[in-house]
């Protein structure tokens, strides 16, 4: 099992690092899909990417914050919105599937829109 969380771990973060360079597909949750894959699979990479300087700061605001970056959020919502409008204009799917989807997508827009974008002064001070 941990082999396939080590792989999944390794999928993830090519996935993340893809989304470094097209602005269409998120950097951030795929890296915390990595990191914890390769907390199931790997204490070495899972320190590595953790403290990485690049992409370790967001992950260390999401574990000990919370945070979802403003910029990141923008950017989730504004492509689940117009995913969810070329499936609802543009695709045969039953009605069921495309309200599913959207339920799916509400329920995901809540969760982004109710994390922190930075930290506040409480957060600051610990």
């Amino acid at each position: 099992m941990r082999v396939f969380y080590f792989v999944l771990g390794w999928i993830f973060f090519a996935l993340g690092a893809v989304g470094v360079l097209l602005p269409v597909l998120p950097t951030t949750p795929f890296m915390i899909l990595a990191l914890w894959s390769f907390a199931k699979s790997s204490l070495r990479f899972h320190t590595w990417l953790y403290q990485h300087r690049f992409f370790g700061p967001p992950l260390q605001q999401w574990e000990q914050y919370r945070i979802i970056p403003l910029p990141a959020k923008i950017m989730a919502i504004s492509v689940m919105s117009l995913s969810l409008a070329y499936l609802l204009l543009f695709t045969l799917f039953a009605t069921w599937l495309k309200i599913t989807v959207a339920l799916l997508m509400l329920y995901g827009a809540i969760f982004i829109l109710s994390k922190p974008s930075r930290l506040n002064i409480e957060q600051q001070s610990e």
